[in-house]
C-alpha cells in the first residue's frame, strides 16, 4: 500500500471514528524507540478527540490533521501555538511541565461555531 493511500485510509477511519463518537479521550502511546504520538483531527467546529491525557515531564508529539480548512491550535496556559493547514498534518512537540487541565482551542476563525472548537489537555503525574 502506498503511503498516500495509507494516509487516506487513516483519515477516513479517523473521520468515521469521530462520527461514531469513538476516541473522545486520547492517551499518548509511544511507538517502539520514539516519543509518544497523539493523533488529533481538526474540522469545523471540533477537535477529535476533545480530551487528551498526558504525563508530566514526558515529551509527546501531537499530530494534528485538518480535515477541511485552515485551523489554529492554541494552549494559552502552556504557551503553545501552531497553524494547521487544510489537508495537512502539523506536528507539535509538548513536554508538560505541570499537572492540571489546560484548555486548547482553534484560534483561526473557521465560521459560525468557531467559538465552540475547543478541547482539553489533562496532565497527570
Amino acid at each position: 500500500m502506498t503511503r498516500t493511500r495509507l494516509t487516506a485510509v487513516v483519515l477516513v477511519l479517523a473521520a468515521l471514528a469521530t462520527a461514531a463518537g469513538w476516541h473522545r479521550v486520547a492517551r499518548a502511546r509511544a511507538p517502539a524507540g520514539g516519543e509518544p504520538i497523539v493523533h488529533l483531527t481538526a474540522k469545523k467546529f471540533e477537535y477529535a478527540p476533545s480530551e487528551i491525557t498526558l504525563r508530566k515531564g514526558v515529551p509527546v508529539i501531537l499530530e494534528i490533521t485538518s480535515l477541511d480548512r485552515d485551523h489554529g491550535f492554541k494552549v494559552p496556559a502552556l504557551g503553545i501555538r501552531a497553524d494547521v493547514k487544510a489537508g495537512a498534518t502539523t506536528r507539535v512537540r509538548i513536554v508538560p511541565d505541570r499537572t492540571g487541565r489546560f484548555a486548547f482551542r482553534c484560534d483561526v476563525f473557521c465560521g459560525s461555531g468557531h467559538e465552540d472548537m475547543s478541547g482539553e489537555l489533562v496532565v497527570v503525574e
